[in-house]
């Protein structure tokens, strides 16, 4: 299999290398996160660390999770430690060990270990480890291939419209190089990712019984991408469909969807009141593959929707904290407010050719008074600077390091 190194993956393990702390890789099922820790330890063996040091273990192995007991795990590890050196523990879906976290807690303060998991459901650093581990451990969130990524991957492949094909394919790493995204093996592989997720991360972990519910409002926020969305007018429109649920059961089943990392919600964000707001949250699929799986094709109109979830991933990637942003009567797509403290305001639309969409498009950033960075991002081939608002192409934008 062609194996992409995801750089700033292994950039982000590389600084976090020998600290103190256990370094935790989260994203959905077969979004790279064990591949990452292969290539890492590939990387440390080409740096003189011997293979004695580093010790591998997956918890989905039927072998390794035959051994029930969190602390016969612990002594296995412990009598195969080298003395005097660092001795790298990596260990995929650590969940599905039983008392998992008493394991980590065991591991963690011994000498000369240095601790990497990953884990394919935020429970995993929720109740009793967030606890026990409290400023003792870094997330690193793994998605399936960034724009960016996918163009490397596939560059022998001559895609005639990236952006086209990257969202009318996936970026699961498994198939993001496959020519025929909509063949049968495709397919198959995102139902089997999917199918996964919910029997493993959701159903079995909440014991849903109802699993036609959980469908329905699962397609329900597929199909409203990038639309503000609360439990209230959730449970109105299913009803609206002959399907009654209550709000307490869609916001127990939109946290089962964010738990998975199926799909990330982005609050509101009141740019005049300079506030965070509690209402009307906004949601994006981790791979738009899976969406298409899930509700077929959607019109060709849907496809700024499509952009914009591409670019809430992308600057997800690009680190920061994001809301969409509300300034008096308009919406803007996205408010980012970066590591050292500024801001930049980004618009998304397919195209803003004709003037009065321009217009349109551009308003809401001139409505905002301050002097951070607005971006007004589409497909079109000009880019230029207008009030200080900067149009930029998508692509080019997205291929950007």
């Amino acid at each position: 299999m062609n194996l992409l190194r995801r750089e700033n993956i292994m950039s982000l393990l590389l600084d976090c290398k020998d600290k103190p702390v256990i370094k935790v890789l989260t994203g959905v099922r077969r979004s790279g996160k064990s591949t990452a820790l292969k290539m890492f330890a590939d990387e440390l063996a080409k740096n003189g660390v011997s293979k004695r040091q580093i010790q591998q273990y997956n918890f989905e192995d039927p072998k390794i999770n035959a051994i029930a007991n969190w602390r016969e795990h612990y002594d296995r590890v412990n009598s195969k430690l080298v003395n005097g050196k660092m001795n790298y523990i990596f260990i995929d879906e650590v969940q599905e060990l039983s008392e998992f976290q008493k394991l980590l807690n065991g591991l963690q303060i011994i000498e000369n270990v240095d601790l990497y998991i990953t884990g394919s459901n935020a429970r995993l650093l929720s109740g009793e480890l967030a606890t026990l581990l409290s400023g003792r451990y870094i997330t690193i969130n793994v998605t399936p291939f960034s724009c960016r990524e996918f163009f490397e991957f596939n560059k022998k492949n001559k895609h005639r419209n990236l952006i086209e094909s990257y969202i009318s394919g996936s970026g699961f790493p498994a198939i993001a190089g496959e020519k025929i995204q909509d063949s049968d093996f495709v397919n198959a592989y995102i139902e089997n990712i999917y199918s996964t997720v919910l029997e493993k991360d959701i159903f079995q972990r909440l014991e849903i019984r109802d699993k036609r519910d959980f469908q329905n409002i699962a397609k329900f926020i597929f199909a409203n991408i990038g639309s503000p969305l609360s439990p209230n007018n959730i449970t109105n429109k299913l009803a609206g469909n002959g399907i009654k649920i209550n709000n307490k059961t869609v916001e127990r089943y939109i946290k089962a969807l964010i738990d998975s990392y199926l799909v990330y919600e982005v609050n509101r964000f009141d740019i005049k009141g300079k506030k965070q707001l509690a209402t009307q949250e906004k949601y994006y699929v981790v791979d738009l593959g899976i969406r298409r799986h899930l509700i077929g094709q959607k019109r060709r109109d849907d496809i700024g929707h499509c952009l914009e979830n591409v670019v809430y991933f992308e600057l997800l990637r690009r680190g920061g904290k994001i809301w969409t942003g509300k300034s008096q009567e308009s919406e803007i797509d996205f408010v980012v407010q970066k590591p050292m403290g500024e801001i930049e305001y980004y618009q998304v639309a397919y195209t803003a050719k004709d003037e009065s969409t321009l217009e349109r498009e551009l308003s809401p950033l001139k409505k905002i008074k301050d002097n951070y960075r607005k971006f007004l991002l589409t497909t079109d081939d000009f880019e230029f600077n207008s009030d200080g608002i900067e149009l930029l192409n998508i692509e080019q934008w997205l291929l950007k390091e």
